[in-house]
């Protein structure tokens, strides 16, 4: 490259370097909130803890036998007595899938209260 050539590119560069505002990634707003938002999300202490939305009710069925649930506000889980199943609700989304139901009902063949797997 001829000298010309090289000094307006380092010229450029050097615009280009003071209109671009750099800020340390440490201040960076957007990270900051992303942090601020993850370090708070409310695991352990489930402060954020998302509420069922009982009105959803109306449209879910038990995934083995098509028969209604119904919501247990102690357990958060959606029951279905005739089955003696219990479908957990995690961050206020029902878990549908039969195998990580809970057996709520004694039957002949489990005396206690057991958890599928």
């Amino acid at each position: 490259m001829s000298q010309y050539a090289l000094k307006r590119l380092a010229a450029n560069i050097q615009k280009f370097k003071g209109a671009v505002n750099y800020q340390p990634l440490s201040r960076s707003p957007v990270l900051l909130k992303t942090f601020e938002r993850y370090s708070s999300d409310g695991v352990k202490d489930n402060v954020n803890k998302q509420k069922f939305d009982e009105s959803i009710l109306e449209f879910l069925v038990c995934p083995l036998s098509k028969k209604p649930l119904r919501y247990q506000e102690q357990t958060n889980e959606l029951i279905n007595e005739e089955l003696g199943i219990a479908y957990p609700i995690i961050d206020g989304i029902p878990n549908m899938i039969p195998q990580d139901a809970r057996l709520i009902q004694k039957t002949k063949d489990a005396p206690e209260e057991t958890t599928q797997s």
